[in-house]
């Protein structure tokens, strides 16, 4: 982990590095049949979706856009 990754996790910021964006769009792209996009908007709305989740979704979508 980064120092700047360890500083934003100490003040509990919900920024998610460009690696870990990567990482989820290779995962939905897996688990969508390569639709990132549309895997991304449509896991938004499980109702369980804890709050990093649904910020790293959305960092997905406006890397892919």
């Amino acid at each position: 982990m980064s120092v700047l990754q360890s500083v934003m996790k100490m003040f509990g910021s919900q920024w998610v590095s460009p690696h870990e964006v990567r990482a989820e769009a290779w995962a939905l792209g897996s688990r969508h049949m390569g639709e990132v996009l549309a895997g991304a908007r449509s896991e938004l709305l499980a109702p369980s979706l804890s709050a990093r989740r649904t910020v790293l979704l959305k960092a997905v979508i406006r890397a892919y856009a």
